[in-house]
């Protein structure tokens, strides 16, 4: 069985690290899969979907990684063409990813006791966003 749903929320953009688990859980519940696997993806070529442990303190410094990994203050051709600031954005989009794989257990997500879903809006200004949920398996 493939149940599709999707989580909208507003972000702030410059590395905004919103946890989304709550809502990742309500609708794997919802579903009504008891064993399968959750397939995230986020919509969009500058926002991505990991896990983390959803405390400020490796929040700040998953942030300060990311920024020693594609700083924003650097040349990039895409701003050169577009003229829109968020070259940086893009990429670190890209080295995050845009998708996530979590198996279902007795109609749970499988996470680990510290381990949260996170979008990430790697954008130069607030957005929209969506992510997208396929929920496949067995009620």
């Amino acid at each position: 069985m493939l149940v599709k749903d999707s989580i909208t929320l507003r972000t702030k953009g410059d590395t905004d690290i919103i946890d989304i688990t709550n809502q990742v859980k309500t609708k794997v519940s919802a579903s009504g899969i008891s064993d399968g696997a959750l397939c995230l993806f986020a919509a969009g070529s500058t926002a991505a979907v990991t896990t983390i442990e959803a405390e400020r303190g490796v929040i700040n410094d998953l942030k300060k990684a990311i920024e020693r990994i594609a700083p924003k203050d650097i040349h990039y051709e895409h701003d050169m063409a577009w003229g829109d600031g968020n070259g940086h954005a893009h990429v670190r989009a890209a080295i995050i990813g845009p998708s996530l794989s979590i198996p279902i257990s007795k109609g749970s997500p499988l996470l680990g006791t510290w381990q949260q879903v996170v979008l990430i809006d790697f954008d130069n200004r607030p957005r929209k966003r969506r992510v997208v949920l396929h929920i496949t398996g067995e009620k």
